[in-house]
């Protein structure tokens, strides 16, 4: 069972029940147990054909124009089939909306293993890798929703505080960093790692105003500000700007206002609406910010594990401040899915609330 949405109106969705499908040599069943639900994931669809997002996981046969969102969640190998993984073993990773996935193991070591199915090849390693759970050094029983809803977008925001930084900001190490959707879990991961640099940036966020009180009760923000008040940016001196929101309106009045703009990059599209492009702005042209790039980056200035290790001891230092700011909301069902992706879609979620969903 599945629950797929329209690619050209994201409002339309349908849930699709089918048998299971026969398994090949080689390949093993997951069962898809929880999985979270966020702004991130609405990203994916936003951009699903610009990046390669529906790619992953194909809709029905009869799934022309529709498509299956990819979340992050946990999943049990209910049929290993001799594929190299353990009958009844839970797995981290890249997941559809729905109650199964049939992959195709290979590179499978003591840690995880690669999905190799024929559609996935050519897609980033980075959404293709699973983790095996009993081996991995971030999972915990105890946090699994966490994990579920934050640690993909805090891995993302590991990679993007490194990236700016590998990057001197761009020159703008003096100056200021402007994040909008100050209030989205990938914006306040990213402000608490920046706010943690000894030589860093002023971080300023932009939210709306009925978000004010929950962003500035974070404490990772220097200043807060809502969309109205962009004026209040600085006019000159070195800034990056790091669209969360993809607001093309948004977009232009902070490259219009901020006059020293160094860089422009855009990582997601809560605001998807308002997603467009770069136009004629002034100031730098906005660059898509692609994660896997400056992961394969580190991989290779690193050396082995030296990404995993240094993002399990950056998510040990976030999680227990993180407990504080969100309440994870759990919903069951193809009804309560679809209506939790509705209200996410929409904008309506409250900003602390986090949602672990199952389609069981």
């Amino acid at each position: 069972m599945d629950l797929e949405v329209k690619r050209d109106d994201l409002h339309e969705t349908r849930v699709v029940d089918s048998p299971p499908a026969p398994l090949e040599a080689g390949e093993a069943r997951l069962a898809v147990r929880r999985f979270g639900f966020s702004a991130n994931n609405v990203t994916y669809a936003v951009f699903g054909d610009l990046m390669g997002y529906w790619t992953f996981f194909p809709a029905a046969p009869d799934g022309e124009g529709w498509g299956r969102i990819p979340v992050w969640g946990f999943a049990e190998v209910v049929e290993a089939n001799g594929s190299g993984l353990d009958d009844g073993e839970l797995v981290y990773g890249y997941l559809p909306m729905g109650t199964e996935l049939v992959v195709t193991p290979t590179r499978v070591s003591e840690h995880g293993f690669t999905d190799a199915s024929a559609h996935r090849a050519g897609l980033p390693p980075a959404y293709n890798g699973y983790t095996r759970c009993a081996t991995d050094p971030v999972y915990d029983p105890a946090t699994e929703p966490l994990q579920m809803l934050l640690r993909p977008l805090f891995m993302t925001d590991f990679v993007l505080d490194d990236w700016l930084a590998d990057n001197g900001f761009f020159g703008a190490g003096d100056g200021t960093v402007v994040l909008s959707s100050a209030s989205s879990k990938t914006s306040f991961g990213l402000a608490h790692l920046l706010a943690r640099r000894a030589d860093r940036p002023e971080v300023v966020g932009l939210t709306s105003a009925g978000n004010v009180a929950f962003v500035e009760g974070l404490g990772v923000y220097d200043r807060v500000l809502t969309y109205d008040d962009v004026a209040s940016l600085p006019a000159d001196g070195p800034s990056v700007y790091v669209d969360m929101a993809g607001d093309a309106g948004v977009r232009r009045a902070v490259h219009e206002q901020m006059g020293g703009l160094a860089a422009s990059v855009q990582v997601g599209g809560t605001h998807w609406e308002q997603v467009g492009g770069g136009g004629d702005l002034p100031g730098p042209a906005p660059a898509l910010f692609f994660a896997p790039d400056q992961i394969v980056k580190r991989r290779e200035d690193w050396g082995p594990g030296g990404v995993e290790s240094r993002f399990a001891d950056a998510w040990a230092e976030f999680l227990p401040v993180v407990e504080d700011w969100i309440e994870v909301v759990e919903r069951q069902g193809a009804d309560a899915v679809a209506d939790t992706y509705l209200e996410v879609l929409d904008g309506r979620a409250d900003p602390a609330v986090a949602f672990v969903l199952s389609m069981e």
